[in-house]
């Protein structure tokens, strides 16, 4: 009994560790939500997409220019981009969720992303005094309708070694680098 209540303990210390929710939302039903926490020295942004929504990579837009190759787009999906501001600065390479391929070829329409939850990880380090103000931008899609995604996180806790320091268990090799 009481190996089980340590590790619901220990995950709820870990649960803990991330920001309130910062929700998008058309109508009443959750389009995506984001949480940030810091992990060793690894910035890491949750996001948690509602039942039918998706998300885009950060890197969709070389992806399609890349599979276009000089042709004009259908559509053009807005990628997932994080910006940071206040104490801390991304000192390396983001990594992210391996991106589902949305495309349709045949319609000329390439776009990469996420369904129900994308982990975005990057290793940071102090750029200044005070809270960090993590900024999301992007877009959240269901078949039908879009919702642009502007929102900001504030996180106040973001020394550089904060948290377990050991990702969560997160493989780096699992999430794949943005180009």
């Amino acid at each position: 009994m009481r190996g089980i209540a340590a590790i619901l303990l220990s995950v709820t210390a870990l649960a803990s560790d991330w920001t309130a929710p910062v929700e998008i939302r058309h109508d009443d039903e959750l389009a995506i939500s984001y949480q940030a926490k810091m992990d060793g020295d690894l910035l890491l942004v949750k996001a948690t997409i509602g039942p039918g929504w998706h998300t885009f990579s950060m890197d969709n837009q070389r992806r399609v220019t890349e599979k276009l190759a000089g042709k004009p787009a259908i559509s053009n999906d807005k990628p997932t981009s994080i910006a940071l501001s206040g104490g801390l600065s991304v000192a390396g390479p983001w990594f992210e969720t391996p991106p589902k391929d949305f495309s349709h070829p045949e319609l000329r329409w390439f776009s990469w992303g996420f369904e129900g939850q994308a982990l975005f990880a990057a290793k940071v380090k102090r750029a200044g005094s005070g809270p960090t103000k993590v900024a999301m931008r992007g877009q959240a899609c269901t078949a039908s309708v879009c919702k642009n995604i502007d929102v900001t996180i504030s996180l106040t806790d973001t020394k550089p070694g904060h948290g377990p320091g050991v990702n969560l268990g997160l493989n780096l090799k699992e999430l794949e680098q943005v180009r």
